[in-house]
């Protein structure tokens, strides 16, 4: 019963986002014709792959603490 209720409110999630009607975005054209969303997009990939290196150094040092004990 639980996985219907959920399947059913993934679906009607879907559904709900493909019923807006898409406007056009006049900041990202902006952005875009100026060049500025490319240290936009360099920004969050370089925040991203920070984030992934430190998570996957802590899981290194605790696999090494999980083999000591």
């Amino acid at each position: 019963m639980k996985k219907i209720s959920v399947l059913a409110s993934l679906l009607f999630a879907y559904a709900a986002a493909f019923a807006q009607q898409s406007a056009p975005v006049e900041m990202a054209d902006e952005m875009r014709s100026s060049g500025k969303i490319y240290v936009v997009i360099a920004t969050i990939v370089i925040i991203f792959t920070g984030l992934a290196i430190y998570l996957f150094s802590i899981d290194r040092r605790l696999k090494k603490i999980e083999k000591e004990k």
